[in-house]
């Protein structure tokens, strides 16, 4: 959490001493947006489940949600995202709306034949101008899952990226402008603040920056 804000405050920092109180000095062209990537030289294959909303709101769909998380997953290099439907077919096929043990998990990657499964989960959600959203990726390695059946202290290798995104706070806001420097439509009259007036645009960003959080996380594991 703590390493994920100061992500986004520098970022926010450096915008503003680059262009004295804004990025507007030196756009980035349309469509160089900075990509992240997987550690180290593998190849993976993530599936992505349905949102568990846990924010209380109706207005949160749970297959669009995740879709905007595929989405996000869908631009790491490295990386080879299942689509949501997929696993919809796998929860239908072993009777259940989500995994709820590292057991579950494995089951549902091994069926997939993928690396590792991403539970998103919504726990605040705002539309409205300043939106705010709060959310989590939570990652089951293959991995990690199996060697938890034996050993439930294992769990604690699970991946977690957890924050509450309140536009409101102005370095959110550098953070979103800075999100969207080169991935903002110039032919579109709101520009960059077109990701804080779309509701989906900023739940793209929001899970950008919880994805780069599960990404640190993994170097920070990944042997020297």
């Amino acid at each position: 959490m703590h390493g994920l804000w100061s992500s986004l405050l520098i970022a926010a920092l450096a915008c503003t001493a680059l262009a004295g109180g804004g990025c507007q000095e030196a756009p980035k062209p349309y469509g160089t947006e900075a990509r992240l990537r997987l550690p180290g030289q593998t190849q993976q294959v993530w599936a992505v489940a349905p949102v568990i909303n846990l924010s209380g709101l109706k207005e949160v769909d749970p297959l669009l949600q995740a879709d905007l998380v595929y989405e996000q997953l869908q631009q790491i290099d490295g990386l080879t995202v299942v689509p949501v439907n997929r696993v919809v077919e796998v929860y239908a096929g072993l009777k259940i709306n989500s995994v709820k043990s590292p057991q579950q998990a494995e089951e549902v990657c091994e069926l997939l034949n993928c690396d590792a499964l991403v539970v998103p989960t919504v726990t605040a959600y705002d539309p409205y101008d300043p939106p705010k959203l709060g959310a989590s990726l939570q990652l089951f390695t293959r991995s990690a899952s199996n060697a938890a059946q034996n050993d439930p202290a294992e769990s604690a290798r699970f991946l977690q990226a957890v924050a509450m995104f309140d536009a409101a706070n102005g370095s959110v806001r550098e953070a979103v402008l800075s999100y969207a420097a080169g991935r903002s439509d110039p032919q579109s009259p709101m520009g960059p603040r077109e990701y804080l007036e779309s509701m989906d645009r900023y739940c793209g960003f929001v899970y950008n920056a919880l994805a780069a959080d599960l990404l640190r996380q993994m170097k920070k594991q990944s042997p020297a």
